[in-house]
């Protein structure tokens, strides 16, 4: 880590990496002992180098014990909370109770990113999918694909409270073949994950090329 943090929130990112945002430098969980906001989010990349943490652009909001994030369809991560005391106390000049949200957008989000982002064609938000099946799933791009750096992934909604996000993984789906579908449009063949790695629910699918995710749709699998 780059600097001190406790209370962090992880997240796991629809390419993989992991967002670590929220929290103190310094102090403890629990009632107004925590200090030195960590306003910095950081993006951990598990496949690189030892110490591949990017730090990005600041809050101006403390996130204190009782804040939370979760991740959102379309890439960005929804950050609220920050309650460090036994009541709602909006007039403690230090850490007042918060009641803001906000939307940090990952780098993946930059606009300078829009013409190698994904777009998914098919399978329809909210399709069911089954176990170990065979799945295509076309997306267009609009400059040039870089067919060995496309994946898809599956993210199971977390549920989010006391700096855990329980429930919440990341799958990449088997990559078998990627085929060209017509202009600016493919087609990857995929395996679906068995009921041993992802139980039965709701899932948002991704497509990832050159470590940028489409919008994500929703998938059943049952």
């Amino acid at each position: 880590m780059p600097y001190a943090r406790v209370m962090g929130d992880m997240i796991l990112l629809p390419n993989g990496n992991v967002l670590i945002i929220n929290g103190a430098g310094a102090g403890s969980a629990g009632w107004e002992l925590g200090r030195n906001p960590a306003l910095n989010p950081v993006i951990y990349r598990p496949d690189g180098k030892a110490g591949s943490i990017r730090v990005t652009k600041p809050t101006t909001i403390p996130r204190m014990y009782h804040s939370t994030a979760i991740l959102l369809r379309d890439g960005r991560v929804l950050v609220g909370g920050s309650n460090p005391h036994v009541d709602y106390n909006f007039t403690t000049p230090l850490f007042p109770t918060e009641l803001r949200l906000e939307a940090f957008s990952p780098p993946y989000l930059d606009t300078e990113n829009n013409n190698l982002r994904p777009k998914i064609v098919s399978p329809s938000s909210k399709a069911t999918i089954g176990y170990a099946k065979k799945l295509v799933v076309r997306f267009q791009v609009g400059g040039t694909l870089a067919e060995k750096l496309v994946s898809v992934t599956m993210v199971s909604p977390s549920f989010t409270t006391h700096s855990f996000s329980m429930n919440h993984r990341l799958l990449f789906l088997g990559n078998e073949k990627v085929t060209n579908a017509g202009t600016a449009t493919y087609d990857i063949q995929v395996t679906t994950p068995s009921k041993n790695l992802a139980p039965s629910g709701y899932y948002l699918l991704f497509v990832v090329h050159q470590d940028i995710p489409s919008e994500g749709i929703w998938v059943q699998i049952r």
